[in-house]
């Protein structure tokens, strides 16, 4: 590669395709980013309906706990989970990067969910209890249709900050490296820089997409969801 460039060009696009490891790394991400996004938004939503619902003893202290990871440097989580991993006796891999990532993920998507719940009506969950459904019943039909915007936008943000995140993969993984853990190897060598580049471009708007998709669907689905349950009402 060399200054200034010649013209645009889609080889190192092509280039970058043709490259088994990095299908490896891509598959990788995207396992470690759909669980540890999952398992996140999951702990998140009831965490956040918890605080968002009720008043309880050690409230501060819990909220604090599941805070921690959004407070705390990266570089420390990296450490202590290696640590008590390798104590344990158990091999580095996806798991404890998917651990961590479910750790470093579930602040973010509780902000999310928090923000959300907070503005629920739950006399609308009283009203159901009070027409006979039962506690799961009421959360699917009544609850979750309304919280469904910020878990959609919950899951996405916390699949774009799995996917990207290095600090924690580059402590935690084995063998089977993660796409940032990939870029980190190819970019030792100046020959594969041009497809590095290329891919890098690929994962800006990929992660562009991702978070303009997760706000508009939060915005369009609060509406909607405020309007079905008015005519259901």
């Amino acid at each position: 590669m060399s200054f200034p460039l010649a013209g645009f060009t889609t080889e190192h696009y092509e280039e970058m395709w043709s490259k088994r490891n990095l299908h490896k790394a891509l598959w990788a991400s995207i396992k470690v980013g759909v669980v540890a996004s999952v398992v996140s938004t999951t702990i998140a939503l009831f965490a956040a309906k918890a605080f968002a619902r009720y008043k309880f003893r050690g409230e501060k202290i819990s909220y604090g706990g599941i805070m921690m990871p959004f407070l705390i440097p990266e570089i420390i989580l990296a450490v202590a989970i290696l640590t008590i991993w390798v104590n344990l006796g158990f091999k580095l891999g996806l798991v404890p990067v998917t651990i961590g990532h479910t750790l470093f993920c579930t602040p973010f998507a509780m902000l999310i969910l928090i923000a959300r719940i907070e503005g629920f009506d739950f006399s609308l969950e009283e009203a159901s209890r009070d027409l006979g459904e039962n506690a799961w019943g009421t959360f699917f039909r009544v609850s979750f249709p309304l919280y469904l915007p910020g878990i959609v936008a919950a899951l996405l943000l916390s699949f774009i900050i799995s996917f990207d995140e290095f600090i924690l993969a580059f402590f935690l993984t084995g063998s089977d490296a993660t796409l940032p853990m990939y870029m980190w190897g190819q970019m030792r060598f100046v020959q594969k820089l041009p497809h590095v580049l290329a891919l890098g471009a690929v994962i800006i708007v990929f992660t562009t997409f991702i978070v303009l998709l997760a706000f508009w669907l939060r915005n369009v689905g609060q509406g909607k969801a405020k309007k079905d349950m008015a005519i259901k009402l």
